[in-house]
């Protein structure tokens, strides 16, 4: 098993910038490519990033390309997810997830555990 927390979330006006925070416990954080979702009301949950387990490789879809980096220190058991420029309609309740693939996933059917999530709200 694995538990997530994240943390970070909060009220940014529109053109800001959040740093989320996710750490893990459980079992061995090095071996798991770690994701970030968000899901609007109403909406799916939509894929925000996704890091390879020791760091290497990283993806992004094009709405966020440029504007997010994902990272993480496998010391702190901790991944991390820098958003710049954020806009109203980013407003979500923002996930944490890890997988057991062998290479960096976008699908949320390939995460295996999940966090709680933490509200990113951006004010317009």
């Amino acid at each position: 098993q694995v538990q997530l927390v994240e943390s970070g979330g909060g009220l940014v006006q529109s053109g800001g910038s959040l740093r989320l925070s996710c750490v893990a416990s459980g079992r061995s954080f090095i071996c798991d490519v770690m994701g970030w979702f968000r899901q609007a009301p109403g909406k799916e949950r939509e894929f925000v990033s996704a890091i390879s387990s020791d760091g290497s490789g990283t993806i992004y879809p094009v709405v966020v390309k440029g504007r997010c980096t994902i990272s993480r220190d496998n010391a702190k058991n901790t991944a991390y997810l820098q958003m710049n420029g954020l806009k109203p309609e980013e407003t979500a309740v923002y996930y944490c997830a890890a997988s057991r693939a062998l290479r960096v996933v976008a699908s949320t059917r390939r995460y295996d555990y999940w966090g709680q999530g933490t509200q990113v709200t951006v004010s317009s």
